[in-house]
């Protein structure tokens, strides 16, 4: 059981750094809304996470192996982050932002909910996500013999890891509200809009030339281990 524990861990602390949709948003609402907003939002993110794990380890290895690889799937997510970052743009092209923009105010129970929706969206419409679900499951399952209680206490594990990580990037990102402006508010929610739509072509594309886009993932990979043993 320890064994599995030490072996969650780094994933945990890996996952929490994966670059994606979901990493910006969390340390914009974070900077921009406070720490229960943040909070809220990853709750929302690992709700997805935990329904993923669930899809992975309930169906077959071939079912999941054609949903995963399905392009429909990758540029139906695609167009959805791709539409929702541009509608977010062009919101924020329009808005005006004041000082009481980036006070932190105090948010209903509806709110909230709302935060945790827009969570488990953003990561779910991510089909790559559960593609990192699957992978684990295969390559871990076998040596813990596929046992309902190790799996269990190993994706608990690295939900957890992951979700500890994610409080003290929110206590770091939340201090960065003392130096926001109202110009620099505009910018970072520029920012983050323009990098949902990168992030939803990179879908798309994935759908559309999957055998480009993983070679040139794997040129990318080749490239920085050759820096690293350099």
């Amino acid at each position: 059981m320890l064994e599995d524990i030490f072996s969650a861990i780094p994933l945990g602390i890996f996952l929490a750094f994966m670059v994606g949709p979901a990493f910006f948003v969390l340390l914009e609402t974070a900077a921009m809304r406070g720490f229960k907003a943040a909070f809220s939002f990853d709750m929302g993110v690992i709700l997805a996470d935990i329904v993923f794990i669930l899809i992975a380890y309930f169906s077959t290895n071939q079912l999941l192996r054609s949903i995963k690889d399905d392009p429909a799937l990758f540029i139906f997510g695609g167009s959805v982050l791709t539409i929702y970052g541009v509608i977010s743009y062009l919101k924020i092209k329009k808005a005006t932002y004041t000082r009481a923009d980036f006070e932190v105010q105090k948010l209903k129970r509806k709110d909230y909910l709302g935060i945790v929706a827009k969570g488990f969206l953003l990561n779910f419409i991510n089909i790559g996500v559960l593609g990192f679900w699957l992978g684990l499951l295969i390559i871990f399952g076998p040596s813990m013999e596929m046992q309902g209680s190790r799996l269990t206490v190993f994706f608990t594990t690295i939900i957890l890891t992951y979700l500890l990580v994610d409080i003290l990037k929110i206590l770091l990102a939340k201090k960065l509200n003392k130096k926001l402006t109202p110009k620099r508010i505009a910018l970072s929610k520029k920012g983050i809009s323009l990098l949902l739509i990168i992030f939803g072509i990179i879908l798309i594309l994935r759908g559309v030339i999957p055998d480009k886009i993983e070679k040139f993932e794997t040129d990318i990979e080749n490239d920085i281990t050759k820096i690293q043993l350099k």
